[in-house]
């Protein structure tokens, strides 16, 4: 879900060549969840293979990671690793209404109404083990760095960029930013021409500078994550009664500090401020070692196409054009030697 800062934060359209060479840490878990979400049939049901067995998160994952690599950028995925402890009971929450989703979608099947059911069908989306193991799986294939984070893994993609280890990260979530990561990229997931509802529209990826942001609010970091918890966090959801973005931006300007704002507000949460408020300051630390593969085109089609009944053809395709990329990419680079 992420915090809702629409409102107080904006970005600037960029191009994938503005990412040329760059490294890119991406929250896997919410790509996942968004081709899990988007690439489906028109009653909601996900692409499936011979065995029902569900494959959308495969194929957003294969071709927007050829899409990026194409343009030159170097994808570093990072998975979800265990939830702090205060995230479980939402955690299950969530899962309770997903579960109500799914019997929801199961009406709107069998009375015919497939406008709903798909509506239904995506709020129903679940990531299984199954799905992440295929999913690095496929990216190891591919060559590309699939890391496991001990905890959030929008959290390590973030201590990432600030150690200047990537050059940004990518999700739709705003988290990150309190997580300190110095370029937030959204819609690098999903640029291109989309329908919403009856229209089709363009979206394009954006980036968030969090200084350029921080400077236009006149805050801290610190405060930032304090509007975060107000507004409402994945560890409060509903933050506190009363507050929306614009009045948890003129609170933390006139008191500043946790301490000050928390004797202002009724915090109702079962977590204690301070516990959300130092995880968004201090991210669990987790060692890492960024390392691309080489290209295994035999594991790729065994993955796509012998196992999950992808075209051969196309997805060799996309293939081919990875491989001629990357090598116009080495032959660019040896000239400067």
């Amino acid at each position: 879900m992420g915090i809702q800062l629409t409102s107080l934060v904006e970005g600037s359209e960029i191009t994938l060549e503005d990412l040329f060479g760059k490294k890119i840490a991406i929250d896997s878990f919410n790509w996942l969840y968004q081709f899990l979400s988007i690439i489906r049939q028109a009653d909601g049901a996900p692409l499936m293979d011979s065995r029902g067995r569900t494959t959308s998160h495969l194929s957003g994952l294969y071709y927007r990671t050829i899409k990026l690599l194409e343009a030159g950028v170097e994808p570093v995925y990072v998975f979800d690793g265990e939830p702090p402890e205060f995230k479980k009971k939402i955690t299950e929450q969530r899962r309770n209404v997903r579960a109500e989703a799914m019997k929801e979608w199961t009406k709107a099947l069998e009375r015919k109404d497939y406008v709903s059911a798909k509506k239904y069908a995506q709020r129903a989306v679940t990531l299984t083990g199954e799905m992440i193991e295929q999913s690095k799986e496929l990216l190891e294939a591919l060559g590309v760095p699939a890391l496991q984070a001990p905890s959030e893994g929008e959290a390590m993609c973030s201590t990432m960029a600030k150690q200047g280890d990537v050059y940004a990260v990518a999700t739709q979530d705003y988290d990150s930013l309190l997580f300190g990561a110095p370029y937030l990229v959204r819609n690098l997931s999903i640029t291109g021409r989309k329908k919403r509802g009856s229209e089709y529209v363009i979206v394009k990826p954006e980036m968030l500078v969090l200084n350029d942001i921080l400077k236009k609010l006149g805050i801290s970091r610190n405060q930032l994550i304090i509007i975060g918890m107000l507004i409402g966090t994945d560890y409060n959801p509903g933050g506190v009664a009363g507050f929306g973005p614009k009045r948890a931006l003129e609170t933390v300007k006139e008191k500043q500090s946790l301490e000050e704002v928390l004797k202002e507000v009724s915090w109702e949460s079962e977590v204690p401020a301070e516990d959300i408020y130092n995880f968004f300051r201090t991210p669990q630390e987790a060692g890492y070692n960024i390392k691309s593969g080489e290209i295994d085109e035999e594991k790729i089609k065994k993955i796509m196409c012998d196992e999950h009944d992808f075209s051969e053809e196309r997805v060799m395709s996309g293939l081919k054009k990875l491989i001629e990329a990357k090598s116009k990419d080495q032959k660019s680079l040896s000239k400067w030697f």
